[in-house]
């Protein structure tokens, strides 16, 4: 992609091979690692999406993996989904009217 960024969204389910003791608080680090990217992100029940742009933000997924095997896990499984569509896309765009005080 040359010349202005386009924006896409990836949202990263990371699945560490640890104990059930272990599992949060290593899912805890993965999002500790999002948010000290500087990415924009939203935090779900079952996933965390991402805002950037798609090389930056798979950089990030290529270090949760290795975050997750230094922290003790033997393997990891990860869901990774990716929407990139032309003149970008955001998270505000898909969810914004769902939040507090958004058009219904």
């Amino acid at each position: 992609m040359g010349g202005d960024a386009m924006l896409c969204n990836v949202s990263l389910q990371v699945i560490p091979n640890v104990s059930e003791g272990e599992l949060y608080p290593l899912v805890d680090r993965v999002i500790d690692l999002i948010r000290e990217s500087g990415v924009k992100y939203v935090v779900g029940p079952m996933e965390t999406t991402m805002e950037g742009e798609l090389h930056r933000l798979l950089e990030i997924v290529e270090q949760a993996q290795e975050l997750c095997l230094q922290h003790g896990a033997s393997r990891v499984l990860s869901v990774v989904k990716i929407d990139c569509k032309a003149g970008g896309v955001t998270i505000e765009e898909k969810v914004g009217k769902y939040r507090e005080g958004g058009a219904k």
